[in-house]
């Protein structure tokens, strides 16, 4: 493959690899009270649509990992962005509160069966042997970089649609703003899986080895890895601090005293971070070791956690903004760089939708309970005290994270 067709590979991986993911999750992180708003409900019921795409998502993982060792990544990854578009014109039509449910089910289906562990798959092989933290570095960096400017242009559209005294907006233009947004969203993410059908070649892998490596033996003798259940305690406390960030808009909101086009700038602007941290965790993964850069950034989140939760930031908008890139530093450079160590929990590359699926059983359960936990300990608690608790939550998982990231660096040394 030449290096330009190399690059346009990574590019596809990058563009469908964030932008599936638009819809569900980032419009709430950047859109969150708007969205509150727009369906009239609360933080907890929105909470409970992430948790219904959560317990889909559980079965998903474990069933779509098998999957990806069998099928071409391209025809998987085109079809669940075209799938998931699908979801996004029925949420435009603003339905009611079974409707946003059962959308929210069915994403949890469209961008996991068919997607996540066929994008972690293709990554993993164009990756190849000693760049895994390059690769999963450049893969979340650019999708940093899809998020921001995806974040920055639905952001225009909904503030080029608002009423410019933006306090005295209507009910009915706060819905017809941010339905343009949600169909501008979804129309990129169907353009997206048409460019990934032309850009990702239709490989397949040997016939034998497919049916060899998704045997019910295989899937075990995975399974049996101790590394591989230490890298998904490792996601777990990683994802509940990625979690934790769809709180910035809301705590600029409620605590900052920002108004909602402000708010969302502040979650925009964290996500215009992530590239930058995902990129640079990446590098120095591969220069110094995955587990050793996997707890410098536990300790990042370990420290902005601490700090928001102990009430030192507090209502100060001037401290929330210096710390913001400490917290998010250690989020995205883990999220850039926990699924490439892979090489040292000894996972053999044809195996690796079996392993990604296990993973990513256990390591994506906040997506069950953390949305409804932080809406329910926001609705409980407002004010500050409600995010200064979400913000805990956050830290108790750093502590468990940073535990068993220890624990798996030196296994690996060991192991070697």
């Amino acid at each position: 493959m030449s290096s330009r067709k190399k690059y346009t590979v990574l590019l596809a991986l990058v563009l469908a690899g964030e932008i599936i993911f638009f819809l569900p999750f980032v419009m709430a992180r950047v859109f969150r009270p708007t969205i509150l708003a727009a369906f009239e409900i609360s933080n907890l019921e929105l909470g409970s649509y992430f948790s219904i795409y959560g317990i889909v998502a559980m079965g998903s993982y474990f069933f779509g990992g098998p999957l990806a060792d069998r099928f071409p990544a391209r025809n998987l990854i085109a079809v669940a962005l075209w799938l998931t578009a699908l979801g996004g014109i029925a949420l435009s039509t603003i339905p009611s509160r079974l409707g946003v449910s059962m959308i929210y089910g069915y994403w949890g289906f469209t961008t996991v069966f068919l997607f996540w562990s066929a994008l972690i798959r293709a990554t993993r092989e164009w990756g190849g042997s000693g760049f895994q933290g390059r690769a999963f570095g450049l893969l979340e960096g650019g999708r940093g970089i899809t998020a921001a400017l995806i974040a920055t242009l639905t952001l225009l559209i909904f503030s080029y649609l608002m009423p410019h005294a933006v306090g005295d907006v209507s009910d009915q233009q706060r819905v017809e703003s941010f339905r343009w947004v949600i169909l501008a969203t979804s129309g990129i993410t169907i353009s997206t899986g048409i460019f990934v059908w032309f850009a990702i070649p239709p490989t397949m892998t040997n016939l034998e080895k497919r049916e060899e490596v998704t045997s019910v033996y295989n899937v075990l003798r995975i399974a049996k890895i101790p590394e591989v259940w230490l890298q998904a305690i490792i996601i777990v406390s990683a994802y509940v601090g990625y979690k934790t960030t769809d709180d910035i808009s809301l705590y600029a909101e409620n605590v900052l005293s920002f108004n909602e086009v402000d708010a969302a700038a502040m979650g925009a602007g964290a996500i215009w971070l992530r590239p930058v941290f995902a990129i640079m965790a990446g590098f120095i993964a591969d220069r110094y070791g995955g587990t050793r850069t996997i707890v410098l950034c536990f300790i990042l989140i370990l420290i902005g956690g601490l700090l928001v939760a102990t009430g030192v930031v507090g209502t100060s908008w001037v401290h929330f903004v210096l710390l913001l890139p400490i917290m998010v530093a250690g989020v995205f450079g883990l999220r850039g760089i926990y699924f490439a160590v892979m090489q040292s929990a000894s996972v053999p590359v044809v195996a690796t939708g079996i392993a990604v699926g296990i993973m990513s059983v256990i390591g994506y359960t906040p997506d069950v309970f953390m949305s409804p936990l932080m809406g329910y300990l926001l609705d409980k608690s407002p004010g500050i005290t409600g995010h200064q608790t979400v913000f805990w939550v956050s830290v108790v998982f750093a502590l468990t994270g940073l535990v068993s990231s220890f624990t798996l660096h030196f296994r690996s040394i060991k192991n070697s």
